[in-house]
């Protein structure tokens, strides 16, 4: 299972552990990935991801799922997400 969220594409970076001597050694820093269950009201189901806790606040803020996928870029989306997005706009109309 790779260490990306499925709605913002945030993948581990790297970096430097610097000690008070000013020694270097190479990091990595891992997004805080959360598995949630979110709820679809067009399409009325429930919907398991591996996202962010910052995406998990984004969607939060711009108020449900379906809202989330409309707005989201298709760059940025899993294929899961992606076709979820598709499904969602189908259903609306």
């Amino acid at each position: 299972m790779s260490r990306v969220c499925e709605f913002t594409g945030k993948r581990p970076m790297v970096g430097n552990n610097v000690s008070h001597a000013n020694n270097k050694s190479k990091r990595r820093y891992l997004p805080n990935l959360c598995t949630v269950s979110l709820e679809s009201e067009r399409l009325d189901r429930r919907f398991r991801f591996r996202i962010s806790a910052h995406a998990l606040r984004s969607v939060d803020h711009v108020g449900g799922l379906d809202a989330f996928l409309t707005k989201a870029k298709d760059e940025k989306l899993s294929d899961r997400a992606r076709k979820l997005k598709r499904d969602i706009v189908a259903a609306a109309g």
